[in-house]
């Protein structure tokens, strides 16, 4: 369901958020902002006004239209820093290790993304499921078509949502039929880039699949991309299976280590997203630090497909930004609840902790700033796109026992991480519009 966007709108209900000023992720706790009776005053589809509903009612325009969501939970939009769109189908799809998962089953759907006409419903599909889900932005993987970015730019631009997506690039070590050259890789992504970045609230990522699926001649070619476009992102795996990290090391001898076939190239930086990181080498930590790279931690597939358990408190001792990640389809659900469930059990088994707020933060803030977005999205502060989530605590009868229990916001939201899935998303929006409105049976 998607209304159509007024010049005006209000929100009132409980909001919570995390500030901007929290710079430091272990001062989360004195940087959470709630209001038990609150206001979100929206103009064009960004915040005008946030605060107190006592002080800020007076402030609503004649005529605005006002959105009460009485006993429920409002919090920013989640942030998906790393999925694949044309996996949207294969979740749940029997497992095994990494390289023979994409053998089996992530390479046979991708195949399907040729067809243009395919490509557009299963856009359709994807972010229907990210919107139910809570999700408002996300850095997407597609196919190596063109047709396939094309599809989801789309349908993306359709609802004015905050979308980082591109082609795969990919030529070795892959199907036939799945395989594009070096040039056609590079021609293909730059009129992409020049058609859809920045259109709107779109934005492109230049999109090696991994080291493994590209030659050198094929990474010379994105990092030249890179050069030609450098408000660009770069987004690619790194270090995600054992298995794959001897394979790298075999394809290019001549590199330090995996993250250095990437550097040579020209595709480390601030706005580059590298998913996965489970098994970093002590140099590739300080080479990410080094460059500001980013990491996206994708907790349900490194568990589904047994790669290992991210060390989230060393990447942050080594002031690398962290984003939280469904990883669709290696990951298991397009929750990012369930996600920051599983980012909780992932820490727990090395003895860290992952505070509510804490969750909170990676899938708010914290993977805005992941993604170089939080002086758009993230929180409420005024002047930022109006993209948030209403969360339902009682969305189920076990979670309605606990709303009853639970005696401070921090518990309540902890039970709607460990308990929460699409159950709990009541409504959606997107730019200030109401994208999805859960039907009630």
């Amino acid at each position: 369901m998607i209304d159509s966007k007024s010049e005006w709108k209000a929100i009132r209900g409980r909001f919570l958020d995390v500030t901007t000023g929290c710079l430091d992720p272990s001062l989360i706790d004195e940087n959470i902002r709630q209001y038990e009776d609150g206001l979100l005053l929206l103009k064009n589809g960004c915040i005008d006004w946030f605060g107190d509903w006592e002080t800020g009612q007076d402030k609503i325009p004649s005529g605005c239209s006002l959105d009460h969501h009485k006993d429920k939970l409002i919090v920013p939009g989640f942030v998906d820093t790393h999925l694949h769109f044309p996996q949207a189908d294969i979740v749940g799809a029997y497992g095994e290790q990494l390289l023979q998962w994409l053998e089996n089953h992530a390479f046979p759907a991708e195949k399907k993304y040729h067809d243009a006409a395919h490509a557009k419903a299963m856009a359709d599909f994807f972010l229907d499921q990210l919107l139910r889900n809570g999700t408002t932005c996300a850095s997407a993987f597609c196919s190596v078509h063109p047709q396939s970015a094309e599809a989801l730019f789309k349908a993306a631009d359709q609802i004015n949502m905050r979308l980082i997506a591109g082609k795969v690039m990919m030529d070795r070590n892959a199907p036939a039929d799945l395989l594009d050259t070096a040039q056609t890789s590079y021609s293909e992504s730059k009129a992409l880039i020049e058609k859809y970045h920045q259109r709107g609230r779109l934005l492109y990522a230049i999109t090696p699949r991994f080291a493994p699926t590209s030659t050198d001649r094929q990474l010379e070619m994105a990092g030249q991309l890179k050069q030609e476009f450098p408000d660009t992102y770069v987004q690619t795996h790194l270090s995600e299976n054992l298995e794959e990290i001897q394979w790298v090391k075999e394809l290019f001898p001549q590199r330090k280590n995996y993250f250095d076939v990437y550097h040579h190239y020209g595709l480390t930086g601030p706005r580059s997203i590298f998913a996965h990181c489970v098994h970093l080498e002590e140099q590739e930590y300080d080479r990410m630090q080094e460059t500001d790279s980013v990491i996206s931690f994708c907790p349900t597939s490194n568990l589904f497909l047994g790669s290992g358990l991210f060390d989230m408190q060393k990447s942050r001792a080594k002031n690398i930004r962290v984003g939280l990640a469904t990883d669709i389809g290696g990951g298991t659900s397009y929750s990012m609840l369930q996600t920051m469930s599983e980012a909780y059990k992932v820490m727990q088994l090395q003895r860290q902790d992952l505070s509510p707020w804490d969750a909170l933060y990676c899938a708010t803030l914290g993977g805005a700033k992941a993604l170089s977005l939080d002086h758009l999205i993230g929180n409420f502060d005024v002047g930022k796109e109006a993209d948030f989530v209403v969360l339902d605590p009682q969305a189920t009868a076990l979670q309605a026992q606990q709303y009853n229990r639970v005696e401070s916001l921090a518990d309540l939201f902890f039970s709607l991480v460990i308990l929460g899935d699409e159950r709990s998303i009541s409504h959606t929006y997107v730019s200030g519009s109401l994208v999805h409105e859960r039907s009630v049976n």
